[in-house]
């Protein structure tokens, strides 16, 4: 059986980051290992789901949109509304999408890197 652990992120905006995962998604920078590089490992709840590990520059992505890549990543989200309301309270731009044939409706926004996030909420 496997379980979704955390998703590794490299990135040249380390502290603009961790602000970026802290407002937005409401997850707290916590406890990571003394590794010999900088980065931050950001928690909800007891679980450390994204690692971001600072780098020199801005990391290779690629430009095409059609580039095999991570294309993004997700969280299942609760009251909508209040969760609309922190994207606009910090000035993220995100596009709603409903699921065809589903109950969800998807948030999508990116980080200040560029990587796309989706919340998804049952309505």
């Amino acid at each position: 059986m496997l379980q979704f652990d955390h998703v590794n992120i490299r990135t040249a905006n380390l502290e603009q980051m961790v602000a970026f995962y802290e407002r937005v998604l409401g997850m707290t920078s916590g406890w990571r290992p003394d590794f010999p590089f900088p980065g931050a490992w950001m928690y909800l709840g007891e679980q450390a789901y994204v690692h971001l590990v600072q780098v020199g520059s801005d990391p290779d992505a690629p430009k095409d949109a059609d580039a095999l890549r991570l294309e993004h990543f997700a969280f299942t989200g609760q009251d909508l509304d209040a969760y609309r309301e922190r994207l606009k309270d910090a000035g993220v731009a995100c596009e709603e999408v409903k699921v065809p044939g589903t109950n969800l409706l998807q948030l999508n926004f990116f980080d200040p890197d560029g990587n796309h996030i989706h919340v998804d909420f049952r309505v």
